[in-house]
């Protein structure tokens, strides 16, 4: 009955206890809904719309999907998630025991005037051992600590595995914030040179007038002014639509380049209405999110690895194998050798670093805590940020919009005044100057809303369905 004894030790060994507190969500306390939601929240969401249904534009869909293919970033956040993936199987595996093979070869010479002697006159002085066998080697984790840092291990893993989410949501949302930034410039460069256009029969009919002597030079410097303003305007917009596709062609993973354009700019389409859905959704959904949570996650285990340093740690070793000065009789039975052997080793003193250790982990876990909920924060702030923008620049465009009607009516009208001599010149160069600019806002509001509609969608998390 001897080996009935082993029984309950082995269960205890293969079992154990794990030691520091288990993981519980911290409570957040979410608002009920977003700031700037009109109506009751609902539980539907753009978020989970698929992005080729909210970037209706077929060449933008396009860009997309080469940036999702080519994109350096991405592939360094992938590369990121198989090195945590390895690093996780390596803490996981250090729960099971290790085998080697082990092998050699010992020759050596006895000295016959050592003290004493290692061989008398006569004697051979010289030996040699060849030796083979298998050893074993196993921490018994008694107390979690391999557990601990096996789960710490997991959550690094999966938070790079939500951080190469979070790259993804950001790439889709950046193509497309890039992509409508080039199409406002493209319109501001349209109407630049319209405008120019405009100036140039403007200054071509006062040439024409002063020539015939019923016109001044005052009012053909004013004209060529304004001519210039406008004139200068172009560079500028053109400068910013080469840096603009510079950053996209990056974003796509190709060396800076033209960007294919499709729909114009007010043929854009948006979805028809933009639901938050419900904040609370918001901690699952939102990767950066996630993966802050994973870190907290592993801070919590590392609390308990910490804390199983202070008990003993129990080991288990085995060896089987031959040793023989003769290679031919390795393995024969009179060379086999085994022996097999237990040790615990029990923390007395360290001038406390186990303690330190422990007030390190707990530390770094109210860090991990804090970042957690900053995250959550931040997240909650940008989705409103988003929304108050969306409303904000829909009013600004319509009211940017009857704007403009009525400064080409003045237009129109101060030309026809000055043609019936009621208004000098200055009228018409006011008018034409605040049209201008008033189409050149316009051109930017509308730009800057389809990009509140892309920073909802991917502040929401958006964007990395497949």
């Amino acid at each position: 009955m001897r080996g009935a004894g082993w029984a309950p030790l082995a269960a205890v060994l293969l079992t154990g206890c794990t030691v520091g507190p288990d993981y519980k969500r911290p409570v957040m306390n979410p608002p009920v809904q977003y700031r700037f939601v009109e109506g009751a929240a609902q539980a539907e969401s753009i978020a989970d719309v698929p992005w080729m249904n909210v970037f209706s534009d077929p060449v933008l869909q396009d860009l997309i999907h080469e940036a999702v293919k080519n994109n350096l970033d991405l592939r360094i956040a992938a590369a990121r998630v198989d090195e945590a993936r390895a690093q996780a199987g390596i803490a996981r595996s250090f729960r099971f025991p290790t085998i080697d093979i082990v092998g050699g070869y010992v020759a050596s010479q006895g000295s016959r005037n050592a003290e004493p002697a290692q061989a008398n006159e006569g004697e051979t002085r010289h030996f040699q051992n060849w030796n083979v066998g298998a050893q074993l080697a196993w921490d018994t984790d008694l107390f979690g600590r391999i557990r601990r840092q096996s789960e710490a291990a997991t959550a690094v893993f999966l938070s790079t595995e939500q951080g190469r989410r979070g790259v993804l949501v950001s790439l889709v949302g950046d193509v497309g914030s890039t992509y409508f930034q080039l199409r406002e410039l493209d319109l501001q460069l349209e109407i630049a040179r319209q405008t120019l256009g405009v100036n140039d029969r403007t200054l071509s009919y006062f040439q024409d007038r002063l020539q015939g002597g019923v016109s001044n030079r005052l009012e053909l410097d004013q004209v060529r002014a304004n001519r210039a303003v406008t004139a200068s305007t172009i560079p500028q917009i053109e400068q910013n639509i080469a840096l603009t596709e510079n950053a996209l062609s990056i974003l796509l993973g190709r060396p800076p380049g033209p960007i294919t354009r499709g729909r114009t700019l007010g043929d854009q389409q948006t979805p028809p209405s933009v639901p938050a859905g419900l904040p609370a959704t918001l901690l699952e959904r939102r990767p950066d999110v996630v993966a802050a949570e994973q870190l907290l996650v592993a801070a919590n285990a590392n609390i308990g690895a910490a804390k199983a340093l202070f008990y003993p740690n129990i080991s288990l070793t085995g060896l089987l194998g031959g040793l023989s000065g003769d290679f031919t009789t390795l393995l024969s039975g009179s060379s086999i050798v085994w022996n097999t052997g237990v040790s615990a080793l029990q923390p007395l003193y360290n001038a406390g670093r186990n303690k330190r250790n422990y007030e390190a982990a707990e530390a770094q876990y109210q860090q991990a805590l804090a970042a957690y909920q900053k995250s959550a924060l931040t997240a909650y702030r940008e989705v409103a940020d988003a929304l108050i923008a969306i409303q904000k620049l829909k009013e600004v465009r319509v009211q940017q919009e009857e704007g403009i009607a009525a400064l080409q009516d003045a237009a129109d009208l101060s030309r026809d005044r000055y043609q019936s001599g009621l208004a000098s010149y200055i009228e018409i160069l006011i008018a034409d100057q605040n049209l201008f600019q008033q189409q050149l806002q316009l051109a930017q509001t509308r730009g800057s809303e389809l990009r509140a509609v892309t920073d909802l969608y991917r502040s929401l998390g958006g964007g990395w369905q497949q």
